[in-house]
């Protein structure tokens, strides 16, 4: 089981790398909460599941392959992604970039919402597509039995790296939250999230 240890390395330094997602988990726990931002973690492991189920299926290399499939997704996160910057942006300059507040009746709606909005995050990035249809198979070996069962194997792996890693932003972030940040420090974190996601969706739009 050597392959799958440096695997699970190789996996934990790609999971815990700045992206949309663990920016997204570091945002989620400063401004909704632990409770709140794991909810979204578990949107982004469903995402990845789909991912890698469709990897297994031989769907993920299909998609790989199509250059017209990639751009259209590409495109559909660089959008979602302005969405989400400049909503956050509007929110903070309006005023209504405050988090809600324990006990809100909006509480279960908003954990549906910010697991909504990191799925489609994950399932909308290229890059995670690429990572599952590049990386993986780099790691599949004659001598490790089924290849679908190694799919299955590592990309269970790669779940588990993903969830350390998110929940170590979100727990940077619920720490932040701790210690009661003001009204103008939150609007300043919710326009500094805005303004970076802006720059992941440009950098995204400019990408070859």
């Amino acid at each position: 089981m050597t392959w799958v240890l440096v695997f699970f390395g190789a996996a934990v330094l790609i999971a815990v790398t700045p992206g949309a997602n663990n920016l997204l988990g570091l945002h989620n726990g400063m401004t909704h909460g632990g409770r709140r931002a794991l909810a979204g973690l578990i949107g982004r492991l469903a995402a990845f599941t789909l991912m890698i189920a469709a990897v297994a299926a031989g769907l993920g290399q299909l998609l790989a392959a199509s250059e017209t499939a990639l751009t259209v997704i590409k495109w559909a996160g660089v959008v979602y992604l302005l969405w989400l910057g400049c909503r956050l942006l509007w929110s903070s300059f309006r005023g209504a970039g405050n988090p809600p507040q324990p006990g809100d009746a909006s509480v279960a709606t908003s954990a549906v919402l910010v697991a909504r909005k990191e799925f489609a995050v994950a399932i909308t990035n290229p890059k995670a597509i690429l990572v599952f249809t590049a990386f993986v198979p780099q790691f599949i070996g004659a001598g490790h039995g089924p290849v679908a069962g190694q799919i299955g194997i590592l990309g269970g792996v790669y779940l588990v790296a993903e969830l350390l890693a998110g929940s170590l932003y979100v727990g940077v972030g619920t720490l932040v939250r701790s210690a009661r940040l003001s009204r103008r420090a939150r609007r300043n974190v919710d326009r500094g999230t805005g303004v970076v996601l802006l720059g992941i969706a440009g950098t995204l739009a400019a990408s070859a």
